[in-house]
């Protein structure tokens, strides 16, 4: 195999891939065995009824939940959030981020790229586009209790976005959000996969799939 062929068949390896994972917890169902395969630059979104098992899917592609069958693995490491490889890989956003009370928007997001190894001028910038691109700038210096739902949601997306990431696993962005603000959420989707990223998110906002998914996979309830 030539140097070119090899980076080639590289390139078509999945990021991040799962086979046959599936959870049983105390005797119960709650994940069925699933497959799914996630390239760089791709979005996959994830679909099913409430209680058929999405967000355990994203909870395993994210390592914060070992499958009781199937592996899932980032270009072929299997996915745990002991290793720091694989946390400094994954992004997610599932349920609603433990925040520091005490820290204003912009200094937490500010935060959370300096633990990531983004310092100084650029840790404000990211912070600062961010903010500017969600368009809740204006609350920079505010605190995480005086937000209301939709800037909830819209800061909670911020502290995953801020951060670098190689895939980035979402829970229902849209939730909480208006079709303008869901608009600015699927712009910040489509940014990361310019960039490289491989996504995978469940939701159940048509348009937003529609607009940014490559792929789509249902999850059937167990």
């Amino acid at each position: 195999m030539s140097g070119h062929e090899g980076e080639s068949v590289a390139a078509m390896q999945p990021l991040i891939e799962a086979d046959g994972v599936g959870a049983v917890i105390d005797g119960e169902t709650l994940l069925a065995p699933t497959d799914i395969r996630v390239e760089r630059g791709m979005a996959l979104a994830v679909r099913g009824r409430n209680g058929s098992g999405k967000t355990t899917l994203l909870r395993i592609l994210s390592g914060r939940l070992r499958p009781s069958s199937g592996t899932a693995t980032i270009e072929g490491r299997t996915i745990d959030d002991r290793d720091r490889t694989v946390r400094r890989s994954v992004s997610a956003l599932i349920g609603t981020p433990a925040y520091a009370p005490d820290l204003t928007l912009r200094e937490h997001l500010r935060y959370i790229s300096t633990s990531w190894g983004v310092t100084g001028q650029a840790a404000d910038d990211a912070a600062d586009e961010l903010l500017a691109a969600l368009r809740i700038d204006t609350l920079a210096r505010r605190f995480s209790t005086e937000l209301s739902s939709g800037q909830s949601q819209l800061f909670a997306l911020a502290t995953a976005f801020v951060r670098p990431f190689d895939v980035l696993v979402l829970d229902e962005p849209e939730q909480r959000l208006d079709a303008e603000r869901r608009g600015l959420v699927a712009d910040r989707i489509l940014l990361a996969k310019e960039r490289g990223a491989a996504i995978v998110f469940a939701s159940h906002d048509a348009g937003l799939v529609e607009r940014v998914a490559d792929e789509a996979i249902t999850v059937e309830a167990p």
